[in-house]
């Protein structure tokens, strides 16, 4: 296991080197930021040439990438064109978007796995069909749909919550946003997990424990839910840094100033400190994650091991 610790770390060297790169050249290619600092006017040339110098864009862009990169691997995201350190930007953003996703995670996992096992369990009955047509339509509808008419109804015509999240983003206050935030990927969840319970009840290991006499909930739970839930954990787990990345919509909608509204303020403003910075941070959560979920199969499933 540790051997294998030791060589995924090292595979994700160049992989984050790469992601970077590809990053940090697509962003510098989304037009001149300095124009997007004088506003609607034209800078003049000795302004622009003094803003080029401050924030180092005058030099080549490898160069520019190099020196990035080593104030990274220093702790060193840059500054914003506002004069603020990426690093406080990243220090307010971060915790309400983790607690964000800690919200959606939470609802895919319970609300998921538990439709999916009783839909899978019960495969061509009502239920399952009655389920399978709800989650057809969560992932048909678009999420600021799904947001601005929970907002609407629950905020703003019943009032049994806030329309905006206040600057604290306390979890209580993140249910509603962490719902929406999770309800196309909880219907994934859903239709997986309830894909793999009904093939792997089908499974040799499943009719023997049953034909041993052993206890219906625990042929479920110690033995086909266990296997069922490989493709399950590869999916959240992928779906954590989707979450955090791609949380802007929920974020604009019910005001919560997380990753997903630095990103949208930086891309907006052509702020490429800010954007690079927070793509850089969010490519080390995939690759953590995907770390964690290999190794999750080993617990899940005992017949995996690592060489």
């Amino acid at each position: 296991m540790g051997r294998y610790v030791v060589r995924r770390l090292l595979q994700m060297v160049p992989v984050f080197i790469g992601a970077t790169l590809l990053i940090f050249l697509m962003v510098n290619v989304m037009g001149d930021p300095v124009a997007g600092l004088c506003g609607e006017r034209q800078c003049d040339p000795a302004t622009a040439a003094q803003l080029k110098r401050e924030f180092g864009l005058d030099r080549p862009l490898w160069q520019q990438y190099a020196t990035y990169m080593g104030n990274v691997f220093a702790g060193n995201f840059g500054t914003a064109f506002n004069g603020q350190p990426v690093t406080e930007l990243m220090a307010s953003a971060f915790p309400v978007t983790i607690r964000l996703t800690i919200v959606a995670v939470l609802f895919e996992i319970v609300i998921g796995i538990v439709l999916g096992v009783v839909t899978g369990l019960r495969r061509g009955r009502p239920v399952d069909t009655s389920v399978l047509v709800l989650t057809l339509v969560v992932i048909s509808v678009p999420t600021f749909v799904t947001g601005l008419l929970l907002q609407l109804l629950l905020g703003v015509k019943w009032g049994w919550i806030k329309p905006s999240v206040s600057p604290a983003a306390a979890f209580g206050e993140l249910i509603v946003p962490g719902l929406v935030l999770a309800s196309v990927s909880l219907a994934y969840v859903t239709r997986l997990t309830r894909t793999s319970i009904a093939e792997n009840r089908r499974s040799d290991y499943v009719r023997t424990a049953v034909a041993k006499g052993l206890p219906r909930h625990r042929v479920v739970t110690r033995h086909l839910l266990r296997n069922s839930l490989i493709p399950v954990v590869t999916f959240i787990g992928t779906d954590i840094g989707a979450l955090m990345g791609g949380a802007i919509v929920t974020e604009r909608i019910f005001n919560i100033h997380g990753v997903g509204y630095q990103l949208y303020q930086g891309i907006l403003r052509q702020n490429t400190q800010t954007v690079v910075g927070f793509v850089t941070v969010l490519v080390l959560v995939f690759l953590v994650a995907n770390l964690l979920v290999d190794l999750l199969y080993a617990v899940l499933d005992p017949r995996i091991r690592y060489a």
